[in-house]
């Protein structure tokens, strides 16, 4: 078997993922099927990377089509060696999926669709997500030694690059938390006016009544202060962020 030797320029190869695509599904996306080429020789490796993030979707990214049904079944059965390398931050090896006795449910989808190895890599990336690469190969002790340690040594670099999108990641989501925050208090205190001028009460009342409406139907406090202002002519409230 002839199994390629770690890239000299993967940090490069890897930056330039970085670089060309901020979005943390299409960065995963590149980073598995690099991780593919990097230990296909003439035999084909498939990849898949599984991302679970707190607060937020799961996140499945694979190399290939058929990667990805074996990634997406993993994370539907909720077991499996990729999910077991982020629980116990391990390597797992698995030489023959017929001998396999853990994860039965998912081991069975591997052996109908013809897969015999694989390989479970942690992603080390320091945040509060947790991530790890799975290495599927069609032929029996498909990874060996060297394998192993290319694997890992590509993992090292890749998860530099997953925390580094992670973050920006997080940055654009704190801003745009912010951004719908602010609107809803825009939208909030157009309909707190509006009541004022209806009911001539003051704002502590009209509050009072807003939230108390909004209890009532059931709808959330900023989509009620919407249907007010609406009523009354006026476009669904934003707020300008321009200086």
């Amino acid at each position: 078997m002839n199994t390629p030797e770690p890239t000299p320029d993967l940090a490069a190869q890897l930056t330039e993922v970085l670089l060309r695509d901020h979005d943390v599904p299409a960065v995963l996306g590149a980073i598995a099927e690099l991780a593919a080429a990097q230990l296909s020789g003439d035999r084909v490796v498939l990849c898949g990377i599984i991302l679970k993030r707190a607060k937020r979707n799961t996140v499945v990214a694979t190399s290939s089509a058929e990667a990805q049904v074996m990634d997406e079944h993993q994370a539907g059965f909720d077991e499996g060696p990729c999910l077991e390398a982020q629980k116990t931050e391990a390597l797992i090896s698995v030489p023959d999926v017929r001998h396999e006795n853990r994860w039965p449910k998912y081991m069975l989808e591997v052996r109908d669709h013809g897969l015999r190895s694989i390989l479970a890599v942690p992603l080390k990336i320091g945040t509060t997500a947790t991530a790890a690469m799975n290495f599927y190969a069609r032929d029996t002790g498909s990874f060996d030694e060297t394998d192993i340690a290319i694997a890992q040594r590509y993992t090292e670099v890749a998860s530099q690059m997953v925390a580094i999108a992670l973050r920006i990641a997080q940055h654009a989501e704190d801003a745009e938390d912010r951004r719908r925050a602010m609107e809803s208090r825009t939208a909030i205190n157009l309909a707190v006016g509006i009541i004022m001028g209806q009911n001539r009460c003051s704002q502590e009342q009209a509050v009072g009544i807003l939230k108390a409406a909004s209890n009532h139907r059931n709808v959330k406090l900023r989509e009620l202060a919407e249907q007010i202002t609406n009523k009354v002519g006026q476009a669904t409230p934003s707020t300008s962020f321009e200086p």
